[in-house]
């Protein structure tokens, strides 16, 4: 082969790491990533992310559950400082009294 063809792989190499380091950065920046999916090993994890948000580039409010209880943080430059502790995890509701709206009124008038 000709030293051409070993310029042009190297720069096609370096053209799609590049790429690929871009489309990182732009991820990361607008927090275009979203919630991976986790793998279980075990039943039941004690230890979970239920929802983050990015406040700005660099600092983020994340909801994380331990336990059934539920705190939120702030992640940022300056470390992580709590906002709320010991938040009790919301129950599901009943959705069959959301799908029927008139069916709760009825009850609520007896």
């Amino acid at each position: 082969m000709e030293l051409e063809n070993y310029l042009r792989f190297l720069a096609a190499l370096v053209l799609v790491i590049a790429l690929i380091g871009g489309l990182a950065w732009v991820v990361r920046r607008f927090g275009l990533a979203g919630r991976l999916p986790s793998i279980k090993g075990r039943a039941e994890r004690r230890l979970g992310v239920i929802e983050y948000t990015a406040l700005d580039p660099k600092t983020r409010l994340v909801l994380v559950q331990r336990d059934h209880v539920q705190h939120l943080l702030v992640l940022g430059p300056a470390g992580p400082v709590v906002v709320e502790r010991g938040i009790t995890a919301p129950t599901q509701p009943d959705s069959s009294r959301e799908a029927n709206p008139e069916t709760n009124q009825a009850e609520a008038a007896e």
